[in-house]
């Protein structure tokens, strides 16, 4: 990118924004291309749309910039924005600037450079930021228009189905039976509508290296209007894949030692702040392996196509498709 063309343009459209500029990508921010910026009075970070030919309502930085300057202010730990350029001649694509936040990322949810009592701590903020996630007033924070109506499954398992099928490049048969099972499992719709993450896990918070409180929720980018048990089962989900840097699980690990909760624990924590009774996460785990699957498959096929924001780790990541969808269909089943 034209680092001084864009450098220009931020100068003259966000106050206190001042060159000369130096841009570093994040080795994260898979789906949406992420920078670094730093100028004379401090650090930005900059997201954009990753260039290219994209699937239709994919990549929305523009609803990830309105989520953020709407959630500013309401009681939750995120970034504050600055600006959204959709002028693409800019940059070549949609982007935004945002706060930079200092804290600690944790890219292994074993936590291994930790204290068990640290352990605990951080669980227990990814616990609470949740449920605060789920809390927000839409009304006061101006979002009740923010997702369409209707059961958020059933709405969700239509679209990422569209999106897989449109990103396919082979036939997967776990993947076709876990949608049909998804499809004849449906819950009904109790009509519990709150905001969604979309991809709440561990690696897309940001925690005070000294007290492991919760310092900021990123990656709003699968954010909408849904059931709050969607996020709720990612996080399971997560916890379910194997441990390492590829699969960022906690998959036979003993979690009681270590000081990390087990889904029982957790699920009872959250459901104690919410005030619900305790759910049965079958289906919502299940769901939440077929999303991913299917956001997998995109990012394989953005791999192939030239256009990734990491074509290396895109096509690793792609080789988890089949993975996911074997793992969502033994969740089902069992």
């Amino acid at each position: 990118m034209d680092i001084s063309k864009i450098a220009a343009y931020l100068e003259s459209k966000v106050e206190g924004f001042l060159k000369p500029v130096t841009a570093d990508k994040t080795a994260t921010g898979q789906s949406n291309p992420t920078y670094i910026l730093t100028t004379p009075r401090g650090k930005y970070v900059l997201r954009a749309k990753p260039p290219g030919k994209l699937l239709k309502s994919a990549h929305a930085v523009d609803r990830e910039y309105r989520v953020l300057k709407a959630l500013h202010g309401q009681g939750l730990p995120v970034p504050m924005v600055y600006h959204l350029c959709v002028d693409e001649s800019i940059m070549g694509s949609m982007f935004y600037l945002m706060e930079y936040i200092e804290g600690k990322n944790h890219t292994d949810p074993r936590l291994p450079d930790l204290s068990k009592q640290s352990r605990t701590k951080i669980y227990d903020e990814m616990n609470k930021g949740l449920a605060a996630v789920h809390g927000i007033d839409l009304a006061r924070a101006g979002l009740l228009d923010y997702g369409p109506p209707g059961n958020y499954f059933e709405r969700q398992l239509g679209r990422w189905q569209k999106q897989y099928r449109a990103s396919a490049t082979g036939e997967i048969k776990a993947m076709d039976a876990l949608i049909n099972w998804l499809e004849t499992h449906m819950p009904p719709d109790d009509g519990r509508v709150t905001l969604v993450h979309g991809d709440w896990r561990i690696d897309n918070l940001l925690f005070d290296p000294d007290k492991n409180t919760l310092s900021a929720i990123l990656d709003w980018e699968l954010s909408t209007l849904g059931h709050p048990l969607a996020d709720l089962a990612a996080q399971l989900m997560q916890w379910a894949m194997p441990v390492g840097p590829e699969g960022r699980g906690l998959a036979g690990v003993d979690r009681v030692v270590l000081g990390i909760p087990t889904d029982e624990a957790y699920i009872a924590a959250y459901a104690a702040r919410m005030g619900i009774d305790i759910p049965d996460m079958r289906f919502y785990v299940a769901f939440s392996f077929f999303r991913m699957a299917a956001i997998l498959q995109g990012v394989k096929k953005r791999a192939l196509e030239g256009n990734a924001s990491n074509p290396e780790n895109a096509l690793e990541l792609g080789a988890y498709v089949g993975k996911f969808a074997a793992a969502g269909l033994l969740r089902a089943l069992g």
